[in-house]
């Protein structure tokens, strides 16, 4: 039964996190601590109410003492004067000491102090009915019995303060006995107090060495096994820690993670084995393959002889009066020649706006001016500089995918505004709309055909690539937003450029 508690209390200890073991290592010496002054406390106070009731007596008896000479000076001070101050303070007085006198004879012991205190009380009371009779023969003018009254009472007085000095003695002496005694306990407390206080520093000691080493222990063979692995030996062993502390944790995780990396390597070796056999045949390939890189670039069209042949067809076309065709032509031309230059690059958005209106004007030479294109600029974030291509590939999605398949009038707005951190370039079509998934599809890069628009009429610039592009330019995730109120109302893209930071000079 005891193994089997000793054994659940370890189990425990090891569970426990670092925070909780250091906690409980300052915490347990505090509280004994703490219990042991609270003992001191209670027996320092012990002992001063003790002493305290040691000379309670002694006090006692002194103040007895004075208001028996204040009972005896009054009744003088009486018959001498015979004033009604002097009466009254003979009357206090004399209530006072009776008052004093019903402490005495409460000893128990029946000792020498008991009979003291009885003879106390039996004079006292023969005292106070003679001086009581003395004020009654003055007020009655009876000279002769007072003055033999006031002469039995000064024996009496006398008689009377030398039995209180007597018993004060006899107290004062047993008390000091007992006052020395309690002087020698609270010696003895004293040094059992030391004594204590050393014992709990030696066990707080003990115990922060105990948990230190369970510490630093695992800490010290995790960094030795994790220098070995830094020089490239992952051959490296680790004892298995029991326990859930973030020690046994971290070492246990990085035990596992030397044994992933011994199989990653070797998954690694076993693979170039695999690519070593596999570069011979790609070596065989390669000359094919050198053929027919050299069949397709022969099947390309040159850039410079696709713009020299558009700009010949425009001045063939303005030679033979055909207006209309020269502008088409060129309007493709520069159309063409934008996507080749900015490839890469960067352009204002003066420019990105100018390559819409080009791209709207050919669409709508295509599809005989069927798209309404409005345009609001705010002139004063032209020379803004932004990713190129940013703008035209969202009309042309707003173009394939919003307007195209719509029954009633076709438009495109392009509003460009701006506030104190940001520029916004909106594009807004009225077209077939987005669902609340299809947009969250398109923002988070898998939008499908409509983050890619990889069409026939596309110029292979995608949403994706937009955002992905924005989001790199500008170092924010927050670049675009669409929104649109459901099917058949239309969708709104919205780009978001941080003002200051798309400005370069």
């Amino acid at each position: 039964m005891k193994n089997k508690l000793n054994s659940k209390l370890e189990t425990k200890w090891n569970n426990a996190s670092i925070r909780s073991k250091l906690l409980l290592a300052f915490l347990l010496p505090m509280v004994l601590i703490l219990i042991m002054n609270v003992y001191v406390y209670i027996g320092v106070n012990t002992m001063i109410t003790r002493i305290d009731e040691i000379y309670e007596m002694n006090v006692s008896l002194n103040e007895l003492s004075e208001e028996l000479t204040a009972v005896q000076t009054s009744m003088k001070e009486y018959l001498e004067n015979k004033s009604s101050v002097a009466l009254q303070d003979f009357y206090k007085a004399d209530q006072n000491y009776r008052n004093g006198i019903d402490k005495l004879g409460r000893n128990n012991t029946h000792d020498e102090r008991y009979i003291m205190e009885q003879n106390i009380i039996s004079q006292s009371e023969n005292y106070l009915k003679m001086a009581g009779e003395t004020i009654q023969a003055k007020r009655g003018r009876n000279v002769e019995k007072y003055k033999s009254c006031f002469e039995e009472s000064e024996i009496l007085y006398s008689d009377l303060q030398s039995c209180i000095y007597s018993l004060n003695n006899a107290h004062f002496k047993i008390n000091t006995d007992n006052y020395f005694k309690l002087l020698t306990t609270l010696r003895y407390m004293e040094i059992a107090s030391l004594v204590i206080l050393v014992f709990i520093g030696v066990f707080n000691i003990v115990i922060l060495y105990l948990l230190t080493k369970s510490m630093t222990k695992p800490l010290i063979e995790l960094s030795s096994a994790a220098n070995e692995v830094a020089t490239g030996n992952f051959e490296v062993e680790l004892e298995p820690l029991e326990g859930e502390d973030e020690i046994s944790v971290v070492s246990n995780a990085f035990t596992k993670m030397v044994d992933s990396i011994q199989v990653y390597i070797h998954e690694i070796r076993e693979s170039m084995h695999r690519e070593s056999e596999l570069k011979e045949h790609e070596l065989v390939m390669e000359s094919r393959m050198k053929e027919v890189e050299l069949r397709n670039l022969q099947a390309q069209i040159n850039p410079h002889f696709l713009f020299n042949t558009l700009n010949a067809g425009a001045q063939l076309a303005m030679m033979e009066g055909a207006d209309k065709t020269t502008e088409f032509i060129q309007n493709m031309a520069d159309f063409f020649r934008y996507n080749i230059k900015k490839i890469n690059m960067d352009a204002t958005v003066a420019e990105e706006v100018e390559l819409v209106d080009k791209y709207i004007y050919i669409i709508n030479v295509r599809f005989t001016g069927e798209i309404n294109y409005s345009k609001e600029v705010d002139e004063t974030v032209t020379h803004i500089r932004v990713p190129s291509m940013i703008l035209q590939p969202i009309v042309e999605n707003a173009i394939n995918y919003g307007v195209r398949n719509i029954d009633w009038e076709k438009h495109i707005d392009l509003r460009i505004t701006k506030d104190e951190e940001l520029v916004y370039l909106s594009i807004k079509d009225n077209g077939s709309g987005m669902s609340k998934e299809a947009i969250d599809k398109v923002l988070t890069g898998h939008g499908g055909e409509i983050a890619d628009s990889q069409t026939k009429d596309s110029n292979g610039v995608g949403l994706a690539n937009v955002i992905e592009r924005l989001q790199i330019f500008t170092g924010r995730q927050d670049v675009m937003e669409i929104r649109s109120e459901g099917e058949g109302k239309g969708t709104e893209f919205i780009i978001k450029i941080p003002y200051m930071e798309g400005v370069h000079v």
